[in-house]
């Protein structure tokens, strides 16, 4: 039977004890990745990868994102966000329309095509979210959500 890539078994047990093992940047960049890793094959029939799907979510929301903000938001250097939204609006899944409020600026719109895609995406990374906080109750999951973002929008936006 197959083990899970957070179970260890035998002389592996040292690594799990190892100082390392106990940081807590080290164990959210590996919880971080695992999840990632995860979605990425659940979101792979659909020709999409994370990375993809945020882009994607945001434009399909009624925020209307410009490529920078998506950037910003993302952690993105400027030309990935090109990148995505040009193979999203090759795609046919998301449009680049003039911005009513500044017509120097170009926001990201998700397409009706668009709007469909990210529906069926959006259930696939809850079910890949599912998976990996599988081990967590229900009160766990909550407050670890509202722990990651107070790290990363700060206190006030939890």
């Amino acid at each position: 039977m197959a083990q899970s890539s957070t179970v260890v078994q035998g002389d592996a047990q040292d690594i799990v004890d190892c100082d390392l093992a106990h940081e807590i940047e080290f164990l959210a960049v590996k919880a971080a990745a695992n999840g990632t890793r995860r979605a990425n094959q659940m979101l792979a029939p659909l020709g999409l990868k994370v990375r993809h799907y945020a882009v994607l979510s945001l434009a399909c929301s009624s925020i209307s994102p410009s490529q920078r903000m998506l950037a910003d938001f993302l952690d993105l250097d400027p030309s990935q966000v090109v990148a995505l939204v040009d193979e999203l609006e090759s795609r046919g899944l998301v449009r680049r329309v003039v911005d009513k409020k500044d017509r120097r600026t170009k926001v990201i719109r998700g397409t009706s095509r668009g709007e469909e895609l990210c529906e069926k995406a959006a259930a696939l990374t809850r079910e890949a979210e599912e998976i990996s906080l599988g081990p967590l109750s229900e009160a766990q999951r909550e407050a670890l959500r509202q722990i990651l973002r107070s790290l990363v929008f700060g206190a006030s936006e939890a």
